[in-house]
């Protein structure tokens, strides 16, 4: 499975900007910045492309993967990174993922088990909360059964470790669709085959925060890519 195609793209949106803060809607595949894990990676970074839009440098205040897409926070001055990142450290941010993921996921529950660092090999304690929004049965098989089944599901997480989601539902034996590092290969190669998407389907689509400096409540929410909007369209799910 090739996920290592940058999407075409010729500007990246806009979610907001005031004078400290820039939000984004950050596309699949995309690095936010150069990093010793993405070291053989030579792609444009969302940085650079950022730079290039908008004629200034920009510092992200969190992380999203590279292969997920959604609401990204920066700023434009360096120093007011640590304000807004202690949001995160805090718990004082509400983050709320979507993801299409193999299987009939339960309705609701959540999944409280340790995440390890890849890197230093140690667990964190993570803990994520669901709920299943929609479910599909397609004629399709997929090795080994002569159909298969597919459910959204809306995702809470209240820590925020490194692949958190993509592991969590891995752990429940409800991986990611398109995710090749801890997904399902064969259900995979089926969207790219049966529906040409290449992509992870996990998409970052809103944050709350109050923001730090004005204390205004502020409420961020990002569009679904074309990959989504063709799979609600196909499966007959109501956009979230």
């Amino acid at each position: 499975m090739n996920t290592s195609i940058q999407p075409a793209i010729d500007t990246i949106e806009i979610v907001y900007e005031d004078d400290l803060l820039v939000v984004v809607n950050k596309p699949n595949n995309y690095l936010i910045h150069q990093s010793h894990y993405a070291r053989n990676i030579t792609e444009t970074t969302l940085l650079e492309f950022l730079q290039q839009q908008l004629g200034f440098p920009l510092f992200p205040v969190h992380r999203l993967d590279r292969k997920t897409s959604g609401i990204l926070l920066l700023v434009k001055d360096k120093s007011f990174v640590a304000p807004f990142q202690a949001l995160f450290t805090n718990n004082r941010i509400t983050k709320k993922y979507f993801a299409i993921v193999r299987g009939f996921s339960p309705p609701a529950g959540k999944i409280d088990s340790p995440v390890k660092n890849d890197d230093t090999g140690v667990y964190k304690a993570a803990l994520t909360h669901y709920t299943t929004v929609s479910s599909i049965e397609l004629d399709i098989p997929v090795h080994p059964y002569e159909k298969s089944r597919y459910s959204l599901m809306e995702l809470l997480p209240k820590t925020g470790r490194m692949h958190q989601l993509r592991k969590h539902l891995n752990k429940i034996n409800h991986p990611i669709v398109g995710d090749c590092k801890y997904g399902d290969r064969f259900h995979n190669r089926m969207y790219e085959t049966q529906f040409n998407c290449h992509y992870l389907f996990l998409h970052a689509q809103q944050i709350e925060l109050e923001h730090p400096l004005s204390h205004q409540k502020m409420i961020f929410t990002a569009n679904f890519p074309e990959d989504w909007l063709k799979l609600f369209n196909e499966f007959n799910w109501q956009l979230p």
